[in-house]
């Protein structure tokens, strides 16, 4: 196969996405000992259709400060998609309108700490409300809230 007909073949399988979401590179960073995380992207993977691709490190702090996420955001696990940072267990919905939306300043989104009932975090049927934080030159607000 010549790198012309590779690269057409590659073309038609991103053509073949329906959208920016699915078509996007998702690279999650997650310690190995930690569960949750698997769980989560699963959940990407099932709500966003696409592939996840987990790299294992046990110095998240690293990541965190490497990818300028704020202290008070830091939850288990780093995502980065197609430019941005995502932090803990951010809702597939969020993320899917987050890369549609793109919004100014927004360099990411956080779900601070570790909510029991969001992605990744079921416990039979208890659900916490949390709030996805979007953070980046535009400061911090509020991006979803979930009950």
């Amino acid at each position: 196969m010549t790198v012309r007909n590779m690269l057409a073949a590659a073309f038609l399988a991103l053509a073949a996405c329906t959208n920016a979401v699915q078509a996007a590179t998702y690279t999650m960073y997650r310690d190995p000992y930690c569960g949750c995380c698997k769980e989560w992207a699963k959940h990407l993977r099932t709500e966003l259709e696409t592939a996840v691709a987990e790299s294992e490190t046990t110095d998240m702090a690293a990541i965190k400060i490497a990818q300028n996420v704020p202290r008070e955001l830091w939850s288990c696990h780093t995502l980065i998609v197609d430019g941005y940072v995502i932090e803990g267990h951010v809702p597939a919905q969020a993320i899917a309108r987050l890369l549609e939306e793109r919004p100014e300043g927004v360099r990411g989104l956080a779900v601070p700490g570790m909510p029991v009932g969001s992605p990744g975090m079921e416990m039979g049927g208890r659900k916490d409300p949390y709030q996805v934080i979007a953070f980046g030159d535009a400061g911090m607000s509020v991006f979803a809230s979930y009950n």
